[in-house]
Protein backbone atom coordinates (compact mmCIF):
# COMPACT_ATOMS: atom_id res chain seq x y z
CA UNK A 1 0.00 0.00 0.00
CA UNK A 2 1.29 3.48 -0.97
CA UNK A 3 1.26 6.93 0.88
CA UNK A 4 -0.57 9.20 -1.16
CA UNK A 5 0.10 12.15 0.98
CA UNK A 6 3.13 13.20 3.03
CA UNK A 7 3.48 16.64 5.35
CA UNK A 8 6.77 17.44 6.23
CA UNK A 9 7.31 19.74 9.19
CA UNK A 10 10.99 20.87 8.65
CA UNK A 11 13.49 23.06 10.59
CA UNK A 12 15.52 24.27 7.59
CA UNK A 13 15.13 23.57 4.17
CA UNK A 14 17.81 24.72 0.86
CA UNK A 15 18.61 27.27 -0.62
CA UNK A 16 16.13 29.22 2.51
CA UNK A 17 19.31 29.11 4.67
CA UNK A 18 22.62 27.78 4.29
CA UNK A 19 23.29 23.97 3.28
CA UNK A 20 23.69 21.32 6.41
CA UNK A 21 22.25 17.64 6.82
CA UNK A 22 18.79 19.31 7.87
CA UNK A 23 18.21 21.90 5.25
CA UNK A 24 19.65 18.89 2.83
CA UNK A 25 17.05 16.53 3.93
CA UNK A 26 14.35 19.46 3.99
CA UNK A 27 14.92 19.89 0.82
CA UNK A 28 15.72 16.71 -1.15
CA UNK A 29 12.99 14.35 0.58
CA UNK A 30 9.97 16.23 -0.20
CA UNK A 31 11.21 16.46 -3.71
CA UNK A 32 11.94 12.30 -3.48
CA UNK A 33 8.21 12.02 -2.22
CA UNK A 34 6.72 14.46 -5.24
CA UNK A 35 8.50 12.90 -7.99
CA UNK A 36 7.55 9.52 -7.06
CA UNK A 37 3.65 10.91 -7.56
CA UNK A 38 2.68 11.57 -4.01
CA UNK A 39 1.05 15.14 -2.34
CA UNK A 40 3.25 17.13 -0.33
CA UNK A 41 2.76 20.18 1.95
CA UNK A 42 6.15 21.52 3.52
CA UNK A 43 6.38 23.73 6.36
CA UNK A 44 9.19 25.50 8.06
CA UNK A 45 9.78 28.69 10.66
CA UNK A 46 10.17 31.78 9.00
CA UNK A 47 13.70 32.46 10.79
CA UNK A 48 14.99 36.03 10.48
CA UNK A 49 17.77 35.37 8.41
CA UNK A 50 15.65 34.79 5.38
CA UNK A 51 14.93 37.54 3.07
CA UNK A 52 11.69 37.91 2.30
CA UNK A 53 12.22 40.05 -1.24
CA UNK A 54 15.27 37.86 -2.53
CA UNK A 55 13.47 34.80 -1.47
CA UNK A 56 10.18 35.64 -2.75
CA UNK A 57 7.73 35.36 0.20
CA UNK A 58 4.56 36.79 0.73
CA UNK A 59 1.79 36.80 3.04
CA UNK A 60 -0.90 34.07 2.61
CA UNK A 61 -3.82 36.25 3.68
CA UNK A 62 -6.89 33.47 4.02
CA UNK A 63 -4.60 31.72 6.20
CA UNK A 64 -2.72 34.22 8.22
CA UNK A 65 -4.51 35.82 11.51
CA UNK A 66 -5.17 33.42 13.87
CA UNK A 67 -4.26 33.76 17.78
CA UNK A 68 -2.82 31.14 19.56
CA UNK A 69 -2.77 31.63 23.12
CA UNK A 70 0.42 30.30 24.92
CA UNK A 71 0.85 30.98 28.26
CA UNK A 72 -2.09 32.88 28.52
CA UNK A 73 -0.92 34.82 25.93
CA UNK A 74 -2.38 36.09 22.45
CA UNK A 75 0.68 35.47 19.20
CA UNK A 76 -0.57 36.14 16.09
CA UNK A 77 -0.23 33.22 13.36
CA UNK A 78 1.15 34.60 10.02
CA UNK A 79 1.71 32.54 7.01
CA UNK A 80 3.71 33.06 4.40
CA UNK A 81 4.26 31.24 1.37
CA UNK A 82 7.41 30.98 -1.47
CA UNK A 83 8.65 28.15 -4.91
CA UNK A 84 11.41 26.60 -5.18
CA UNK A 85 10.99 26.54 -8.97
CA UNK A 86 13.56 23.86 -9.94
CA UNK A 87 11.75 21.21 -7.75
CA UNK A 88 8.76 22.80 -8.09
CA UNK A 89 8.27 22.72 -4.70
CA UNK A 90 6.05 25.19 -2.86
CA UNK A 91 7.23 25.69 1.08
CA UNK A 92 5.04 27.13 3.61
CA UNK A 93 6.49 29.21 6.26
CA UNK A 94 5.41 30.06 9.73
CA UNK A 95 5.66 33.71 11.27
CA UNK A 96 5.50 35.73 14.18
CA UNK A 97 6.77 38.67 15.21
CA UNK A 98 7.26 37.00 19.18
CA UNK A 99 8.93 34.12 18.23
CA UNK A 100 10.55 34.12 14.37
CA UNK A 101 10.49 37.54 12.88
CA UNK A 102 14.39 38.99 13.33
CA UNK A 103 15.18 36.61 15.64
CA UNK A 104 17.58 33.40 14.34
CA UNK A 105 17.12 29.62 14.53
CA UNK A 106 18.32 28.24 17.91
CA UNK A 107 21.21 31.22 19.21
CA UNK A 108 20.91 35.15 18.94
CA UNK A 109 23.45 36.98 17.09
CA UNK A 110 26.06 36.31 20.36
CA UNK A 111 25.69 32.94 20.43
CA UNK A 112 23.33 32.69 23.15
CA UNK A 113 20.30 30.38 23.43
CA UNK A 114 16.72 31.79 23.09
CA UNK A 115 15.42 30.87 26.74
CA UNK A 116 11.95 30.51 25.34
CA UNK A 117 13.12 27.78 22.26
CA UNK A 118 10.55 25.48 23.74
CA UNK A 119 7.59 28.32 23.59
CA UNK A 120 9.12 28.33 19.85
CA UNK A 121 8.73 25.03 18.65
CA UNK A 122 5.15 24.71 20.74
CA UNK A 123 3.68 27.71 18.39
CA UNK A 124 5.54 26.18 15.60
CA UNK A 125 4.12 22.83 16.08
CA UNK A 126 0.20 24.26 16.65
CA UNK A 127 0.77 26.77 13.53
CA UNK A 128 1.30 23.84 11.56
CA UNK A 129 -1.22 21.75 12.50
CA UNK A 130 -3.84 24.72 12.02
CA UNK A 131 -3.02 25.65 8.90
CA UNK A 132 -3.40 22.01 8.03
CA UNK A 133 -6.66 21.43 9.47
CA UNK A 134 -7.60 24.90 7.38
CA UNK A 135 -6.37 23.68 4.70
CA UNK A 136 -8.92 20.46 4.85
CA UNK A 137 -5.78 18.42 4.04
CA UNK A 138 -5.49 14.83 5.34
CA UNK A 139 -1.76 13.40 5.29
CA UNK A 140 -0.81 9.90 5.30
CA UNK A 141 2.59 10.25 6.37
CA UNK A 142 4.26 13.35 8.62
CA UNK A 143 7.77 13.65 8.78
CA UNK A 144 8.85 15.69 11.76
CA UNK A 145 12.45 17.15 11.21
CA UNK A 146 14.70 18.73 14.12
CA UNK A 147 14.51 20.17 17.43
CA UNK A 148 11.77 22.24 16.22
CA UNK A 149 9.41 20.09 15.55
CA UNK A 150 10.05 17.82 18.96
CA UNK A 151 6.23 18.74 19.94
CA UNK A 152 4.47 18.03 16.90
CA UNK A 153 4.00 14.38 17.11
CA UNK A 154 3.01 14.54 21.05
CA UNK A 155 0.26 17.09 19.77
CA UNK A 156 -0.91 14.76 16.98
CA UNK A 157 -1.13 11.95 18.89
CA UNK A 158 -2.95 13.52 22.04
CA UNK A 159 -4.64 17.17 20.96
CA UNK A 160 -5.40 16.45 17.80
CA UNK A 161 -6.16 12.66 17.45
CA UNK A 162 -9.66 13.00 16.75
CA UNK A 163 -9.45 15.52 13.80
CA UNK A 164 -9.97 13.86 10.80
CA UNK A 165 -7.15 15.77 9.25
CA UNK A 166 -4.79 13.54 11.59
CA UNK A 167 -6.37 11.01 13.06
CA UNK A 168 -4.69 7.71 10.74
CA UNK A 169 -1.85 9.81 10.03
CA UNK A 170 1.28 7.90 11.31
CA UNK A 171 4.57 10.26 12.22
CA UNK A 172 8.61 9.77 11.16
CA UNK A 173 10.89 11.59 13.04
CA UNK A 174 14.52 13.14 12.54
CA UNK A 175 16.40 14.57 14.91
CA UNK A 176 18.95 16.93 14.07
CA UNK A 177 19.90 20.80 14.40
CA UNK A 178 22.48 22.53 16.42
CA UNK A 179 22.32 20.57 19.87
CA UNK A 180 20.24 22.51 22.76
CA UNK A 181 22.73 23.34 26.21
CA UNK A 182 19.63 24.80 28.29
CA UNK A 183 16.74 22.58 29.10
CA UNK A 184 13.59 23.91 28.65
CA UNK A 185 12.57 25.65 32.03
CA UNK A 186 9.41 24.63 34.22
CA UNK A 187 7.23 27.46 32.67
CA UNK A 188 7.55 24.87 29.46
CA UNK A 189 5.12 22.60 30.92
CA UNK A 190 2.65 24.72 31.97
CA UNK A 191 3.02 26.37 28.03
CA UNK A 192 3.23 23.01 27.05
CA UNK A 193 -0.66 22.14 27.83
CA UNK A 194 -3.37 22.19 25.39
CA UNK A 195 -6.88 20.56 24.55
CA UNK A 196 -6.71 17.36 26.06
CA UNK A 197 -3.70 17.17 27.80
CA UNK A 198 -3.92 15.99 31.47
CA UNK A 199 0.11 16.42 32.58
CA UNK A 200 0.66 12.89 32.59
CA UNK A 201 1.87 12.64 28.81
CA UNK A 202 5.35 13.98 30.31
CA UNK A 203 5.34 11.90 33.50
CA UNK A 204 8.31 9.58 32.64
CA UNK A 205 10.52 12.89 32.05
CA UNK A 206 12.13 15.20 34.40
CA UNK A 207 10.76 19.11 35.29
CA UNK A 208 13.33 20.52 33.21
CA UNK A 209 13.48 18.68 29.84
CA UNK A 210 16.95 18.65 27.90
CA UNK A 211 17.94 18.85 24.34
CA UNK A 212 17.52 14.94 24.54
CA UNK A 213 14.83 14.45 26.55
CA UNK A 214 12.90 16.95 23.57
CA UNK A 215 14.06 14.03 21.23
CA UNK A 216 12.70 11.38 23.27
CA UNK A 217 9.35 13.12 23.87
CA UNK A 218 9.01 13.28 20.21
CA UNK A 219 9.52 9.92 19.16
CA UNK A 220 7.38 8.64 22.12
CA UNK A 221 4.86 9.71 20.25
CA UNK A 222 6.02 9.06 16.48
CA UNK A 223 5.40 5.78 14.74
CA UNK A 224 9.47 5.75 13.08
CA UNK A 225 13.02 7.25 13.63
CA UNK A 226 15.13 7.92 10.52
CA UNK A 227 18.41 9.06 10.81
CA UNK A 228 20.54 10.80 9.01
CA UNK A 229 24.62 9.31 8.19
CA UNK A 230 26.77 11.30 11.18
CA UNK A 231 23.63 11.24 14.03
CA UNK A 232 25.18 9.76 16.69
CA UNK A 233 22.50 8.65 19.12
CA UNK A 234 22.47 5.28 20.62
CA UNK A 235 20.13 6.33 23.66
CA UNK A 236 17.48 7.46 20.87
CA UNK A 237 17.61 4.33 18.85
CA UNK A 238 17.66 2.29 22.23
CA UNK A 239 14.62 4.01 23.06
CA UNK A 240 12.60 3.75 19.45
CA UNK A 241 13.72 -0.43 20.36
CA UNK A 242 11.94 -0.33 23.68
CA UNK A 243 9.07 1.27 21.69
CA UNK A 244 9.30 -1.62 19.02
CA UNK A 245 9.37 1.44 16.18
CA UNK A 246 11.51 0.82 13.25
CA UNK A 247 15.01 2.33 12.81
CA UNK A 248 15.50 3.63 9.22
CA UNK A 249 18.89 4.84 8.23
CA UNK A 250 21.61 6.44 8.06
CA UNK A 251 20.29 7.27 4.84
CA UNK A 252 22.69 9.17 2.73
CA UNK A 253 20.84 11.42 1.01
CA UNK A 254 23.21 11.89 -2.29
CA UNK A 255 23.02 8.24 -3.30
CA UNK A 256 21.42 7.42 -6.85
CA UNK A 257 18.74 5.14 -4.95
CA UNK A 258 17.94 7.83 -2.02
CA UNK A 259 14.69 9.03 -3.38
CA UNK A 260 13.37 5.18 -4.01
CA UNK A 261 14.63 4.19 -0.57
CA UNK A 262 13.07 7.08 1.26
CA UNK A 263 9.59 6.63 -0.18
CA UNK A 264 9.83 2.44 0.20
CA UNK A 265 10.13 3.75 4.02
CA UNK A 266 7.59 6.09 4.03
CA UNK A 267 5.05 3.47 2.36
CA UNK A 268 6.18 0.13 4.32
CA UNK A 269 5.75 2.66 8.04
CA UNK A 270 1.89 3.67 6.27
CA UNK A 271 1.07 -0.04 5.42
CA UNK A 272 1.79 -1.15 9.17
CA UNK A 273 -0.54 0.97 10.36
CA UNK A 274 -3.03 0.21 8.30
CA UNK A 275 -2.54 -3.03 9.25
CA UNK A 276 -2.79 -1.87 12.85
CA UNK A 277 -5.99 -0.37 12.46
CA UNK A 278 -7.27 -3.24 10.61
CA UNK A 279 -6.56 -5.55 13.18
CA UNK A 280 -8.13 -3.38 16.60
Amino acid sequence: MKTRKVLFITQQIMPYVPETQMSLLGRRVPQFVQEKGREIRTFMPKWGTINERRCQLHEVIRLSGMNLIIDETDHLLILKVASIPSARMQVYFIDNDDYFMKRLEECDAQGSEYPDNGERAIFYARGVLETVKKLRWVPDIIHCQGWVSTIAPLYIKVCYREEPSFRDSRIVFTPGGEELTLPVDAQFRASLLFKGMTGKELSEFPEQLTYRDLMKLALKYSDALMLLPGQDYPELVEYAKELKLPVFGPVDLTEANASTTVVDFFDSVWSEGKEAKSEE
